[in-house]
């Protein structure tokens, strides 16, 4: 997903209320994932214009690892500003049994299971959702619905496991006002005109996806279908009074899609539609769905790094997702990179150095403000794991590593890594794992400190010519980092030699024989090592 500045404070405030909810949350969900594993979801959703109470039907099909007499399903229930939804009852094979609800969680009482044992619940309820599913007005006055979960907010309109490591299939049924179009995952299957007020449009996907990206939209819509790229449909949907400057914007997907099943591999999904919507967000990579904020419209292009960002998580995040939010990393850091790779292939390397410059620059502030690795496990605030770490400086680490490994065991480690955990779920060690395996090197030491250790380095740099060069170069930082960093030596003649330092100490320094006068240096001249230079001279 991405992060626009002037949502920002909207989004800690809308988060707050639910921070301290993830309060062991992981462990309650390592208990859960060791019992049960959904299969598919089935949601049979009504809307309407005459109230925001939906109401709606969960059909859960669910596979048990081991012998268990209950289960729960995330669903905010009901709260004192009349928010959140009520269960109504709770059917096994067509028969009621006895539930009960709490606060964010819907305890489910069963006869016994047996191991590798599939069942089938359906769940009535109904509610006003207090978020997850945004009902409100555009801006244009029109009213809308769309989904918007990440990180864990479906469990505000759906009963689910709201984790991104128990991955399903999805089925949407939604009934709303016929001058309304729908979104949803996966394929349409079925648009039936039910009379001539209400239309059923049912949505299905056949690969499984975690809920933070199972989604719909409902609005009035313009839709434009652009070519298929190697047989996937592409489309448009924005507001019609935006036509043609959205579809001239979101006409751009075609080069970051078409660049992502050239580098990675092919398209995860059946379709891609790319959509004008209310998400909090600037872009929020739903699977086969991407919805972008509605400013994203200018007719200008504006907002090219965005749709190229949100087309790599269709990839890394929706297809290989990360097995807990800690290694988030492995869904936002892909995708800041592979957007700025992306304008490497396009625009050249000039425009992705200055990317790379300035997400360097991004995380670096950050730090100054937070110093905390990229793989956290003591934050509770999912929102706060959406930060300059996972995104620019977890770039950076696939960059060096790119570095360090050569293009092209770096891509042939990608396209592994990709294909091992496609329609799955992986950890960082996962990834190092594969990169490892490919590269023939132990990365240990460069995943510890790049994404379980703080900081980075900070340098002071200082040269001299006394027949030889010599260089000294200072850890300012309190961790040690071992590192290469390439240093440029100008000469008076107008050309110009690159040295490579590799850095094991605090304090280094290395002589380096001259035949020609040095008039100047260059620390990392292209742009490959995450550093701060805090002194040259």
């Amino acid at each position: 997903m991405t992060i626009i500045p002037y949502l920002k404070k909207f989004l800690l405030v809308a988060f707050i209320f639910v921070s301290t909810l993830h309060i062991n949350a992981q462990e309650k969900h390592e208990a859960r994932f060791q019992s049960i594993d959904v299969i598919n979801y089935k949601f049979v959703i009504a809307l309407t214009d005459e109230t925001n109470e939906i109401n709606g039907t969960a059909e859960i099909k669910i596979k048990f690892n081991k012998a268990v007499k209950d289960f729960y399903l995330d669903l905010v229930s009901k709260q004192p500003d009349n928010t959140g939804m009520t269960v109504e009852s709770v059917l096994e094979n067509n028969q009621p049994i006895s539930f009960l609800q709490n606060s964010n969680q819907l305890l489910i009482n069963i006869s016994q299971s047996n191991t590798n044992e599939l069942r089938t619940y359906i769940i009535k309820y109904k509610g006003i959702p207090a978020d997850g599913l945004i009902i409100s007005k555009n801006k244009f006055g029109d009213r809308t619905f769309f989904g918007d979960n990440w990180p864990d907010r479906a469990k505000n309109w759906l009963p689910v496991v709201d984790h991104p490591s128990d991955k399903a299939t999805v089925e949407w049924d939604i009934t709303a006002p016929s001058y309304y179009q729908t979104i949803g995952n996966g394929l349409m299957i079925e648009k039936t005109n039910i009379d001539d007020k209400t239309t059923l449009t049912r949505w299905k996907m056949d690969t499984p996806i975690p809920t933070k990206v199972m989604v719909i939209g409902v609005a009035r819509f313009a839709v434009e279908n652009l070519e298929e790229i190697y047989n996937i449909p592409v489309s448009s949907w924005v507001y019609p009074q935006d036509r043609d400057n959205g579809f001239k914007d979101y006409s751009l997907a075609i080069p970051a899609l078409d660049f992502m099943i050239n580098h990675v591999g092919p398209y995860p999904f059946d379709k891609l539609a790319n959509v004008q919507s209310k998400t909090l967000y600037g872009g929020m990579e739903n699977a086969g769905n991407i919805f972008y904020n509605e400013k994203s419209v200018t007719g200008n292009g504006d907002f090219e790094a965005v749709i190229a960002h949100e087309i790599a998580h269709q990839w890394f995040g929706d297809s290989a997702s990360e097995k807990n939010w800690y290694h988030v990393w492995l869904s936002e850091g892909f995708a800041t990179y592979f957007e700025n790779l992306f304008y490497e292939n396009r625009y050249g390397r000039d425009s992705f150095v200055k990317k790379m410059d300035e997400d360097r620059a991004k995380a670096i502030i950050f730090s100054k403000k937070n110093q905390s690795p990229i793989v956290d496990t003591t934050i509770t605030d999912y929102l706060k794991l959406l930060s300059p770490n996972t995104y620019e400086k977890a770039s950076w680490v696939l960059h060096m590593l790119r570095k360090d490994l050569g293009d092209d065991l770096f891509w042939k480690g990608i396209k592994k890594y990709y294909d091992t955990y496609k329609y799955g779920n992986a950890l960082s060690e996962d990834f190092q794992r594969v990169m490892e395996d490919i590269s023939g090197k132990n990365l240990n030491s460069y995943f510890k400190q790049w994404l379980y250790q703080s900081g980075h380095p900070k340098l002071d740099i200082s040269w001299n010519v006394n027949n030889d060069l010599t260089i000294e170069i200072k850890q300012i930082q309190e961790n040690i980092f071992y590192f290469p960093i390439e240093i440029k030596c100008n000469y008076e003649d107008g050309t110009s030699s690159i040295e490579t330092i590799n850095v094991v100490d605090k304090i280094q320094k290395v002589n380096i024989p001259s035949t020609k006068k040095i008039i100047s240096i260059e620390p990392d001249p292209n742009t490959w090592l995450f550093f701060e230079l805090n002194s040259l001279k």
